[in-house]
């Protein structure tokens, strides 16, 4: 069996799916493909994410928000939605879940430091379920 393949959507790329990516691809290494994507994707990751993933270790800088395109979306085999309502395509035979996350836009440190750990558990939860002798 091939390994299986997540997409983080939210709407600008910026925050919580490039967050929720950096832990996915942190801990489940080559277990798992990573990708993530936005309906309307920002300029930039927001720098209060990178600097709160960097604190846990983890280097977000190198990623670029992307679009959410259609072959990407086809090509995952789970995609988790944050916000980004019905802008988000729908595949037949698609595992989806929608993670209710606080926007990471415009908050503080602090605040975005407790969205971020809320995100690992998450993505430890996720993991634990598609990897299960991982």
């Amino acid at each position: 069996m091939s390994k299986p393949s997540v997409l983080f959507v939210c709407v600008h790329n910026a925050g919580r799916s490039q967050m929720a990516a950096g832990w996915l691809r942190h801990l489940g290494g080559d277990a798992v493909e990573v990708r993530s994507a936005g309906s309307e994707p920002a300029e930039q990751i927001n720098p209060v994410a990178v600097e709160a993933m960097r604190e846990a270790g983890i280097d977000i800088t190198a990623n670029k928000p992307k679009i959410l395109d259609y072959a990407t979306a086809e090509a995952s085999d789970v995609i988790i939605t944050m916000g980004c309502g019905d802008v988000c395509p729908a595949f037949p035979g698609k595992r989806y879940e929608d993670w209710k996350l606080e926007d990471p836009a415009g908050q503080s440190l602090d605040t975005v430091r407790r969205i971020r750990d809320e995100i690992r558990t998450r993505v430890e939860d996720l993991l634990a379920d598609l990897t299960p002798t991982a």
